[in-house]
């Protein structure tokens, strides 16, 4: 009987303990989904099933990479492994690192509500110069105090269900050693199985865009995938390969091409350019844009910035190009989207690169950057110095940290006020940008407003109030400058927030931000609901309206000379390009047209209008879209995201 035990029982118990790892991990999908579940309106038990059915060969994949180490322990062909000492060390290698993993699990469905998908590898770029991550990570366990309960919970289980080997008697040690050798090379190709996905020559590996089967809409493939594995898959991988979509380059860039000519008769108008990055200011906390909300009651939160959007020009579809901080500032000032991964925090970040700044410093303009965070948070100070940005001022340069929020920075009044006076002392012409942060978590305010703003029903709510006073108070001082009145002010928002209205919880209404064009006395004033506009349409949109007359690439298009049938917006949502143009928007997964909606009439995205649209019209819509995608991808893989005589892409 021992002898048969001996044989055995090392596997058996080693692949019960793993059915305790995948237990752990449908638990912390089931969080996932009831911590985000506002976001998740239109979720049924047979869909759910097919959700849960594929995220099992997420789960077995990533916690076969997990547990690598501990099966070989457990399966390695020695029978000194049934040892008291040797097993005790096993157990506590597999409690450790199952445990490690289900926190990282659970701590994304917190992150989830500010990114909407799976954290990957490129958040250790993302926040490699942050020095604050303590105090954060401290603010969330305490509003997300049950988490540390059932993290000690589930830690509790495993160790308590977990299974040793019963230690065996007198083994007949050259039939032990056969058996558990061929045990561990059956089991070392079933793991190579798992961990790909599958079995056969024809099963590529698993990978996050793998996820998008088994969903109806981007956002799901959120409950489909778990953390662990979407980190795995993205370390060291090459983030940006070249499709084939288009063999014929020169129909492709007849359809499309991000390369801008300005006509030879352009009349320059060199006034200077202030561009201001919100954070965090989706169009849900806008009057403005809202006035039918609530039977019409709906206020929202920036009264300030609602009455300057009478006196300036503004649109009423118009879209961020992702869903970070980092996708935001390239896609503001450079004309950059972000497709699969923000490029600032990837190799392709080392390209040479421009932004409407850069374009202006060759016409002679001083150029600056302004952001009150610690230098060199989220990569800001090398992407803007990279893309022509002269100079960068920071908290080192405000250096007074009396006005520190105790977080990311100094508040928003006092550094936009410092940005106020410290442009009244720039040689115009001059390009100026400039990304507010009091509007981010931990949602706090300066303690001499508590109660001062509206406290909504969400915590950024008074935040987007302070930020929005704060904002006046910047043009308070900066409308009584000589420079005012010479300047154009482009205003928008880095990317969306927290939710409350459910037309804001879709594929568009994630991604739905203000822009904002203003010039004093000037006729650019109205409100255009017949064009789409985007944030890579900010530089060359401002480059058009200066008359800028150089060659340069931005993905967007001029909105001031484009034909409103013409615009677009273009953004990637958790391994979907979304595509908007015209009355649709159209989901692309890579390869095929997954969904298409008439999103300006069906606002819940409830209609799929896939097989009823008029062929030829999805088809020219899909058409276009894969020639955006081809030339992205081809720049950022050749190193071709600005004109030079020697590009192939020009």
């Amino acid at each position: 009987m021992n002898k048969h035990r001996a044989l055995y029982n090392t596997t058996v118990v080693a692949l019960y303990n793993f059915m305790l790892a995948m237990v752990g991990f449908i638990l912390c999908r089931i969080v996932f989904i009831l911590e985000n579940r506002h976001f998740f309106t239109d979720l049924s038990l047979n869909r759910l099933f097919v959700m849960f059915k594929g995220g099992f060969y997420f789960d077995l994949s990533a916690l076969l990479y997990t547990n690598a180490l501990y099966f070989l322990l457990m399966l390695i062909p020695f029978h000194y492994k049934e040892g008291w000492l040797y097993q005790k060390i096993t157990k506590g290698i597999f409690v450790t690192i199952n445990l490690a993993v289900i926190v990282v699990n659970l701590a994304d469905a917190v992150y989830f509500q500010y990114t909407n998908r799976r954290t990957t590898a490129t958040i250790f770029k993302e926040f490699a110069h942050e020095n604050n991550s303590g105090s954060v990570v401290g603010k969330e366990l305490i509003t997300h105090w049950y988490f540390v309960f059932l993290i000690v919970a589930m830690g509790y289980a495993l160790y308590k269900f977990y299974r040793k080997p019963h230690k065996s008697g007198k083994i007949y040690l050259p039939s032990y050693y056969l058996t558990h050798t061929v045990t561990l090379f059956v089991f070392v190709f079933l793991c190579i199985c798992g961990m790909r996905g599958g079995f056969g020559r024809s099963v590529r590996p698993i990978t996050i865009s793998n996820a998008s089967q088994y969903v109806n809409s981007p956002i799901e493939t959120a409950i489909v995938l778990n953390t662990p594995f979407a980190l795995y898959r993205t370390f060291g991988k090459t983030i940006f390969s070249v499709p084939e979509y288009w063999t014929d380059r020169k129909a492709m860039q007849r359809l499309y091409s991000p390369v801008h000519v300005p006509a030879d008769t352009v009349r320059q108008l060199p006034l200077n350019v202030v561009v201001i990055i919100l954070e965090s200011f989706g169009k849900e906390y806008f009057g403005y844009f809202n006035k039918d909300v609530d039977g019409g009651m709906y206020k929202g939160y920036t009264p300030f910035l609602d009455s300057l959007m009478t006196k300036g020009l503004t649109y009423q579809y118009s879209f961020s190009n992702g869903r970070k901080s980092i996708d935001g500032i390239s896609s503001v000032f450079s004309g950059i989207p972000m497709f699969v991964e923000p490029f600032i925090s990837t190799s392709a970040s080392l390209n040479a690169i421009s932004s409407f700044a850069g374009e202006l410093k060759k016409q002679g303009y001083y150029t600056s950057f302004f952001h009150g965070a610690r230098n060199g948070s989220m990569g800001f100070e090398a992407y803007t110095r990279a893309s022509g940005f002269t100079d960068y001022y920071g908290r080192s340069e405000y250096n007074n940290d009396k006005d520190f929020d105790g977080y990311w920075g100094i508040w928003d009044e006092e550094f936009l006020q410092y940005f106020a006076q410290t442009l009244s002392t720039f040689k115009q012409p001059f390009a100026s940008g400039i990304f507010t942060l009091s509007s981010h978590h931990p949602f706090q305010v300066p303690a001499r407003y508590k109660g001062k703003f509206p406290q909504g029903k969400n915590p950024i709510h008074k935040c987007i109030g302070y930020s929005d006073y704060a904002l006046r108070r910047f043009f308070e001082v900066a409308s009584r400058e000589s420079w005012f009145d010479n300047t154009l002010f482009v205003i928008t928002a880095d990317h969306t927030n927290q939710s409350v209205l459910e037309e804001y919880q879709t594929g568009s209404g994630l991604f739905a931000v203000p822009i904002l064009f203003y010039h004093a006395n000037s006729g650019l004033k109205g409100f255009v609901d017949n064009s789409i506009a985007q944030q890579i349409d900010i530089m060359p949109t401002v480059l058009g309206y200066l008359g800028y007359d150089k060659p340069y690439i931005s993905f967007g298009c001029d909105l001031f000379n484009t034909p409103p049938e013409d615009t677009f917006a273009v953004n990637y949502f958790n391994g979907f390009y979304q595509y908007f143009k015209g009355n649709y928007l159209l989901q692309f997964d890579g390869k095929k047209t997954t969904a298409v909606y008439r999103f300006k009439t069906d606002i819940l995205l409830k209609e799929n209008i896939l097989e009823e649209i008029d062929v030829s019209v999805r088809q020219k819509m899909e058409d276009e879209l894969k020639a955006i995608i081809q030339q992205y991808m081809e720049r950022m893989v050749n190193n071709e995201l600005t004109v030079s005589s020697n590009s192939k892409c020009n």
